[in-house]
């Protein structure tokens, strides 16, 4: 057994397409829309996990308190620049051991998104 799929509501689909396809470089599978909803299906490139995108337009409100996802990267000071770059202000890189390396970003519903190198 392995860990397949994360559903995140979100509040601008658009908005949180391009920070999860554009930034943290995950692909758009699919797209599937209603007059009540809209959803878009990323995952990274090799298919194994997988993030469901679900905007409800007449849903719950959004709240991101208390979850963390983790990303890994093989470049984090790359992917850190690329983040001051696009005005995502991300915390300072951390380097709790001499094994991993790490910083936190915002996605645009106030997620915590941590991009992890193992070293």
């Amino acid at each position: 057994m392995h860990f397949y799929q994360l559903m995140l509501r979100v509040r601008d689909l658009e908005k949180s397409l391009a920070f999860y396809r554009d930034f943290v470089g995950l692909k758009v599978l699919n797209r599937l829309k209603s007059d009540e909803w809209e959803v878009a299906f990323l995952a990274d490139k090799e298919g194994a996990t997988q993030i469901e995108l679900i905007h409800i337009k007449e849903g719950v409100k959004v709240e991101a308190k208390g979850l963390t996802i983790c990303f890994q990267t093989e470049d984090v000071d790359a992917l850190h620049k690329k983040a001051q770059e696009e005005g995502l202000n991300p915390s300072d890189i951390r380097n709790p051991d001499p094994l991993n390396r790490y910083f936190y970003v915002y996605d645009p519903d106030g997620l915590s998104i941590e991009f992890k190198q193992k070293v």
